[in-house]
């Protein structure tokens, strides 16, 4: 069946780095969007970050722009989430998700979801 196993989380300092891998297996995912996503305690999961089944489309949500990088590698079937300049703001559990035909923004949209990673940024 269809896993999605994120990884890369952990505890940052403002301003540190972490780079997320979401490692998908059990479908043919070259052919799909992918997206990341977040969700803080307390508050709905929210868009971060989509990218095109051919990785030449990107789409950040206005609040990571310039700080994180989406990027796929379709021969390993793997997506990366490279998160620079991270915010105390940034903290949340990060997932990973399969979309399908389109681009979307919209969590309901998306097909298979990972089980998520931790994020904390400290002040």
């Amino acid at each position: 069946q269809v896993q999605l196993v994120e990884s890369g989380g952990g505890l940052v300092q403002a301003g540190g780095s972490l780079r997320l891998s979401c490692a998908a297996s059990g479908g043919t995912f070259s052919l799909y969007p992918m997206g990341w996503f977040r969700q803080a305690p307390g508050k709905e999961r929210g868009f971060v970050s989509v990218i095109s089944a051919n990785g030449g489309s990107t789409y950040y949500a206005d609040s990571v722009k310039g700080r994180f990088t989406i990027s796929r590698d379709n021969a390993k079937n793997t997506l990366y989430l490279q998160m620079n300049s991270l915010k105390p703001e940034d903290t949340a559990i990060y997932f990973c998700a399969v979309g399908r035909a389109g681009i979307s923004y919209i969590p309901a949209t998306y097909t298979y979801w990972g089980q998520g990673t931790q994020v904390t940024v400290s002040p």
